[in-house]
């Protein structure tokens, strides 16, 4: 039977992990809206329902090393151009654990419906089931994204950054959860990254998604 893609990430998300042996896997897309590359330590998952085979024979013709091959741009150009789909950006990929308890902004906490707060727009272009939470300046927001993992995303305003309010909004996210907690980094947002390892968030790997044209009804693999 083949691994799907909602395996290989609850699997990430207990601290089990691919082989780091090198190879690649493939599995097949969980719905349209989803495809693209994962990322582990020495393995790499490609995520796209063309035939294994094409990728398997696709990255042998690359004259690069086994390890970063489906990261590579060559292979990366020749996926998006099989399958017609745009590239987003490489992020780095953290997972938390849910917390016990009321989250430490309880009493300041409040759910918002504004569906033209920006932050929102943005989430429910790529999640279903989108929450948003507001408190003195930052927003937090929550929805099911890749294979229906649960996914964060947090937004302070410039006049209270530096504060340790992105902070505590990544902690507090953990609390309002019963399952493990994905977040989507650039890996060039230093202040970020740091900011979710603070909220004991784990660096799992990277990924790059390949977003579909136009973009497709959307899917979810809860299993809450």
């Amino acid at each position: 039977m083949v691994e799907s893609l909602r395996d290989i990430l609850d699997a990430a998300a207990r601290g089990v992990f691919p082989p780091a042996d090198g190879s690649t896997t493939v599995v097949p897309q969980p719905c349209d809206r989803t495809a693209g590359v994962l990322s582990f330590t020495a393995h790499s998952v490609v995520v796209t329902d063309e035939e294994p085979a094409w990728v398997y024979d696709t990255l042998r013709g690359l004259d690069c090393d086994a390890l970063s091959a489906a990261m590579n741009p060559r292979f990366l150009a020749a996926l998006m151009e099989r399958t017609g789909r745009a590239a987003e950006t490489v992020d780095a990929v953290l997972v938390g654990n849910p917390l016990p308890g009321e989250p430490p902004l309880a009493a300041e906490l409040r759910e918002i419906e504004d569906a033209g707060h920006p932050r929102i727009v943005y989430a429910r272009r790529r999640r279903d089931e989108v929450r948003a939470w507001a408190v003195g300046g930052g927003v937090l927001v929550m929805g099911r994204g890749v294979a229906g993992r649960l996914e964060v995303s947090v937004e302070v305003h410039e006049d209270v950054r530096h504060r340790g309010l992105g902070r505590l909004l990544m902690g507090a996210a953990r609390h309002l959860v019963t399952e493990p907690l994905w977040a989507q980094v650039a890996p060039g947002n230093a202040r970020s990254v740091r900011a979710f390892q603070a909220a004991g968030y784990r660096p799992v790997g990277a990924e790059l998604l390949l977003s579909a044209r136009p973009r497709s009804a959307g899917c979810s693999d809860s299993r809450s």
